[in-house]
């Protein structure tokens, strides 16, 4: 069991699992090995002290650099779910599952607000993992809708089990030849149903299917940790970035604004040393 899962990999991540690794602790950051998408795309930050001017491909390599001299690796995994266990954390991602005694989510923002319907229809015919829950709608009918042309690839997988995708892209570009996808360049307004989704409306059409696959980089954290107390679509956090679960911290653009690099590190930094405060506390409680 890991002391921490840091869950994130853009600079509230980096700066946190810097902090636990000076610190000792034995953790597991997870997330891109490219680290964030919207450091990258940058093209020259101002305010971050004491590079001025630096692009955001700059201020990547950087913090690659700094984990790669620390030893730190990213593991790269797309998490799924986050379950308080009573005196751990389950997390769940596309490919296994890890447990932890404390977790920080670094997870940023979605670039896309929730669909109407997601959050009501979450695990029952709506899913944000091809591989965890693919199998389950083998032979049935599918909406795929994709921010991003990294999950073409899982769109491809689902169409090898279901009978149709409706294949839904949110960007330019995306181009998938299997026989049964069919390619809606449309703007999903609504998840709709009864016990179980039944069809997605659009803003020009209504699709019937079995299920929605809402294929993205961020998935808002009501719908990540259950119980988890939010306010605006950020994460409610004290000055020392605990949230209303024990052992649960929260650091970065997921917090609340302002969306800025600096203000990202500090509560990275923030984040970890309340987790060494929480699990010293912890190990004296158990003595």
């Amino acid at each position: 069991m890991y002391d921490c899962i840091v869950i994130g990999t853009g600079a509230a991540g980096v700066s946190a699992a810097l902090t636990l690794k000076a610190r000792g602790k034995n953790f597991v950051l997870l997330g891109s090995k490219n680290l964030s998408s919207k450091i990258e795309a940058a093209e020259e930050i101002n305010n971050y002290p004491g590079l001025p001017a630096i692009s955001g491909k700059g201020l990547k390599a950087a913090l690659l650099n700094h984990l790669q001299s620390c030893g730190i690796a990213v593991t790269p995994a797309q998490v799924t779910g986050v379950y308080a266990m009573g005196e751990s954390f389950s997390v769940l991602t596309d490919g296994q599952s890890y447990e932890g005694k404390t977790v920080i989510l670094a997870t940023g923002v979605e670039s896309v607000k929730p669909v109407a319907g997601e959050l009501e229809f979450l695990g029952r015919g709506v899913s944000y993992c091809a591989t965890c829950d693919g199998l389950l709608y083998k032979g049935k009918k599918i909406v795929a809708v994709s921010t991003s042309p990294a999950f073409e690839e899982e769109v491809e997988y689902l169409s090898s089990l279901a009978s149709s995708v409706v294949f839904v892209p949110l960007y330019k570009g995306a181009k998938l030849s299997a026989q049964n996808i069919q390619t809606v360049r449309d703007m999903p307004r609504a998840i709709e149903g009864d016990m179980r989704v039944r069809r997605v409306v659009f803003a020009k059409q209504t699709v019937e299917c079995d299920g929605v696959f809402l294929l993205k980089e961020a998935i808002a954290p009501s719908a990540l940790v259950p119980g988890l107390k939010t306010e605006g679509g950020h994460v409610s956090v004290s000055r020392d970035c605990s949230t209303n679960l024990k052992g649960l911290f929260a650091a970065g653009d997921c917090t609340g604004r302002p969306y800025q690099y600096a203000k990202a590190v500090g509560e990275g930094n923030v984040a970890a040393h309340s987790v060494c405060e929480f699990l010293s506390l912890s190990d004296k409680d158990k003595k």
